[in-house]
């Protein structure tokens, strides 16, 4: 080929190469341009969530007792992570964690491209990490939940997960009232995920509502602390206090032991139940007042009617029942003050079965109280087991029942109530809801002198508050464990309701497996009411009656 013919190829080619190219242009800049600003836009444009603030909950005056507040989560894109040696080393030193593990994480040859690094972090500790300059490690903006109160409300409150859900207590309960609604932002990002710009709000954020509780904090704290006080003298292995509000039904206190700290989530699972509202007991003596109530409630029976309880034990079909002492012949003010099983077991005998079945699911036991709480248990009462005289004659003294704490101080806020069933609710101001009229109010008030002359006409001191009129009843009952009820093992309880001129708190006094010489109801729990008891009264300016 001649000189000037390769010169004419090559012009040719160089020609060719230059019409390709311009065609491409063409096509990329005109034909294919919608197509590949799609394509563009599909990988450079993110959705992004924007996180929701969970509402906060206040006690009934205000005091925060679940707060969320903004923290950093950081993750990564192994495949696109590059960090130096030290950088690693320092970054584990930070997330308290071994080099080993955070090398396995940022394993570029795992098939990930997103890993969380460490959720929730501190302030200060995100700084840290934002100071090491690694690229490809993103920081996540979330909110972490806050429990002022600690221990001492976390079995109300509850908690929530890592991604602010409730899990427990009130959280879980009105989850759906105080989570937020995430909203959605587009952003552009660069090749290696970072953030270069916002464009807009696709959807805004819908925060979440705060709550109103019932509870005061200070008797809630006061309720707690009293708990972690006495429990140790008698050697309980665990414990609930209950303050109730009779005027409206709201709760102002409810403590339990052993508790947990709500701020750190692992390690105590096994203490996450509320067990004033999930956990039955027999609850002893505490349900003679019922039993009284139940044949005055009769029209057969009147507080000076004297029942026969010598010669101090009775068989019934070869069961044998006993008092402490032979008290012999006794009125029902003193069968509730002397607490004796044979009194109780006789008029409850003498009557109906169904007058004690009908009087106790008046007063709501084997039934939930219907305020919220999720797990709340109904308690246990057989109808079968009222055809039993055996059956019959323990319940009386509350042996073959099982009740929760919270159950017993409703019934004992219908005697406080004049009679009348008022809903149970954990919120201030809840839109009031009918009571419901279940025992006359002459039956009533006079279940509250009774009560009245059990702590201020006998022997039980430890009751008393200066300046007050205070009803109530104590309890002691042997605790049921696998081979039957054990001998050395108490559920000690008193419930008390004051002033009893005009009925404001109920007050339960709950301590389960106390051991040991003292054990009685009157020497554990009753004292520990006291406490509580003029505590809530001084806070919320009762008015003395005495």
């Amino acid at each position: 080929m001649s000189h000037r013919s390769r010169l004419v190829l090559i012009i040719v080619v160089l020609l060719v190469c230059v019409a390709g190219l311009f065609f491409r242009m063409f096509t990329l800049s005109i034909l294919d341009r919608g197509f590949l600003l799609m394509q563009s836009r599909s990988r450079i444009i993110r959705t992004v969530d924007i996180p929701a603030h969970r509402g906060m909950i206040t006690d009934r005056n205000g005091v925060p007792v679940a707060v969320s507040a903004p923290v950093d989560s950081i993750w990564a894109n192994p495949q696109l992570l590059r960090a130096t040696a030290k950088q690693v080393a320092e970054l584990s030193t930070i997330l308290g964690i071994s080099e080993e593990e955070l090398k396995h994480k940022l394993d570029p040859k795992s098939d990930r491209e997103f890993i969380y690094l460490g959720r929730e972090l501190p302030p200060e500790t995100a700084d840290q990490i934002k100071a090491l300059k690694i690229n490809s490690i993103f920081f996540q903006r979330e909110y972490r939940r806050f429990y002022p109160s600690g221990a001492a409300m976390a079995h109300v409150l509850g908690i929530t997960n890592i991604d602010d859900n409730g899990q427990e207590g009130l959280e879980l309960a009105y989850n759906e009232w105080l989570r937020g609604v995430s909203g959605k932002r587009q952003v552009v990002k660069d090749r290696l995920g970072q953030v270069v710009s916002n464009l807009e709000v696709v959807r805004s954020p819908q925060e979440g509502h705060d709550l109103v509780l019932s509870v005061d904090s200070r008797i809630q704290y006061l309720a707690y602390t009293t708990l972690q006080e006495t429990a140790p003298k008698y050697n309980a292995e665990s414990g609930s206090i209950v303050v109730l509000d009779v005027t409206n039904g709201e709760i102002l206190a409810m403590a339990n032991i052993p508790s947990y700290n709500p701020n750190i989530r692992s390690g105590h699972s096994q203490n996450y139940r509320n067990r004033a509202a999930t956990d039955v007991f027999e609850p002893g003596s505490t349900m003679k007042a019922f039993s009284v109530a139940s044949a005055l409630f009769s029209g057969k029976y009147f507080p000076t009617t004297e029942v026969d309880t010598r010669p101090g034990k009775m068989e019934i079909h070869g069961y044998t029942i006993k008092d402490d002492d032979n008290y012999g012949v006794i009125n029902l003010v003193q069968i509730l003050q002397k607490s004796s099983n044979i009194g109780a077991a006789k008029i409850t005998l003498s009557l109906p079965p169904d007058n004690l079945w009908n009087f106790l699911v008046k007063m709501g036991f084997g039934q939930s109280t219907e305020s919220g709480f999720p797990g709340e248990s109904s308690g246990v009462l057989v109808r079968s087991h009222f055809n039993h005289d055996t059956n019959l004659a323990t319940m009386a003294y509350g042996y073959g029942l099982s009740v929760t704490a919270l159950q017993l101080v409703r019934a004992y806020g219908i005697l406080a109530a004049q009679g009348e069933k008022r809903p149970i609710t954990f919120l201030k101001g809840r839109k009031a809801v009918a009571s419901e009229p279940v025992i006359d109010p002459k039956l009533a008030k006079q279940m509250l002198g009774l009560l009245q002359a059990v702590t201020e006409g006998g022997d039980l001191t430890s009751a008393r508050i200066a300046g007050y009129h205070v009803g109530g009843k104590t309890g002691t009952a042997y605790t049921a464990g696998k081979g039957g009820y054990e001998k050395d093992r108490y559920t000690s309880s008193f419930i008390g309701v004051a002033p009893i001129g005009n009925p404001r708190l109920v007050v339960a006094v709950i301590l389960h497996g106390v051991h040991g010489n003292i054990h009685f109801g009157a020497q554990v729990s009753a004292p520990a009411f006291a406490e509580v008891m003029s505590g809530a009264l001084r806070y919320l300016n009762v008015p003395p009656d005495r």
